[in-house]
């Protein structure tokens, strides 16, 4: 069986490999000692590209952590392109 590896979002160090494949875990990290979601390895490589380079069409910077970990995970565990993604501009309080 493949295993899957798991990364601690709280100190980014820490790795976990389990048998199964998941967008995440959340467990206490050995390293931190925080109760923390581990990110599936493969969507937290793609944030980290993106972090270094993203598609412009992405506004990748607008983005805030949580949004940026979301379109990773979509579009590393599912059939979704950044097309299936839109840009929505909040309005200003009157």
């Amino acid at each position: 069986m493949v295993r899957t590896r798991y990364r601690c979002l709280n100190c980014l160090e820490h790795t976990v490999d389990r048998e199964f494949d998941t967008s995440h875990l959340s467990v206490t990290c050995p390293d931190c000692g925080s109760f923390e979601r581990f990110l599936n390895e493969r969507v937290f490589e793609r944030f980290r590209a993106y972090e270094d380079s993203s598609p412009p069409e992405l506004a990748w910077d607008r983005l805030d952590r949580t949004e940026k970990l979301f379109v990773c995970e979509r579009l590393v565990r599912s059939e979704k392109t950044l097309d299936d993604f839109d840009i929505v501009e909040e309005e200003a309080p009157a």
